[in-house]
């Protein structure tokens, strides 16, 4: 079974897919047999595409998003799409994908309290797959809250690996200064991760090739060791993946 990473978010559109997409390249232009799904998702599968386009096609969209809801509402609220599924049936299509490489990168809808079906939300999906979770969020106002209040609903639940990565804005207002160190002090949760702007292209397939290179080193931070001792166990050690060439 694969190394499982979840990427959560404080809430939606704030940048899971193309943090998830960049630790997918990353991943595999290292050399890793590195797979990515978003088992969820409403409105648009435009997140599904990009994620295929960073694993070369390699699956289908149905294979990334086997439950797509055509309303840009949670999966609960859209009960006429489809019947609603067993958090076991979610479960399943996961594990069945972890079969098929060494890490999967799990992206999920939202935050944390979305209901996926009857009386199961995001948290109680993560809760069941026992595996670290990366917290992505935009540094601006509001953001401490939002993300301590999801660190803590994580470890309420029982998730002890939790990161956070904080997405900068274009135009930062003042609180960005600081939301780092202060969420990286009041969460205990280790270093918080800080992606510059990278633009209005940055959910391109080319850009994140090139985001890539610009980033490696912070992505592997973000990875840490729990990854690295399973793609270099011939090595046995932490390193970073070399992939300027």
């Amino acid at each position: 079974m694969a190394k499982i990473i979840f990427i959560t978010g404080t809430d939606t559109g704030v940048g899971k897919t193309v943090v998830t997409a960049l630790l997918l390249s990353y991943l595999r232009q290292g050399g890793c047999n590195a797979l990515a799904m978003k088992p969820f998702s409403s409105g648009s599968r435009a997140d599904a595409r990009l994620l295929r386009s960073a694993q070369e096609n390699l699956l289908t969209l149905d294979e990334i998003n086997p439950f797509y809801f055509g309303q840009p509402v949670s999966p609960a609220a859209d009960a006429g799409a489809r019947k609603i599924r067993s958090l076991d049936i979610v479960l399943g299509k996961i594990r069945a994908m972890g079969k098929r490489c060494d890490v999967l990168l799990v992206e999920g809808i939202g935050g944390l309290m979305v209901p996926l079906g009857e009386k199961y939300t995001v948290a109680d999906l993560i809760s069941r797959l026992k595996c670290p979770v990366l917290v992505v969020g935009r540094n601006r106002l509001g953001s401490i809250n939002h993300t301590l209040l999801t660190v803590k609903a994580l470890q309420a639940v029982g998730v002890k690996r939790v990161r956070v990565v904080l997405g900068e804005d274009k135009k930062a207002d003042i609180s960005a200064r600081t939301n780092c160190k202060i969420i990286e002090k009041m969460a205990g949760t280790g270093p918080v991760f800080s992606i510059p702007d990278l633009g209005s292209r940055a959910s391109l397939p080319r850009e994140i090739k090139i985001n890539v290179k610009y980033l490696q080193i912070m992505l592997a931070g973000m990875l840490g060791s729990d990854i690295f001792d399973i793609v270099l166990p011939e090595r046995g050690e932490k390193r970073l993946f070399n992939i300027t060439r």
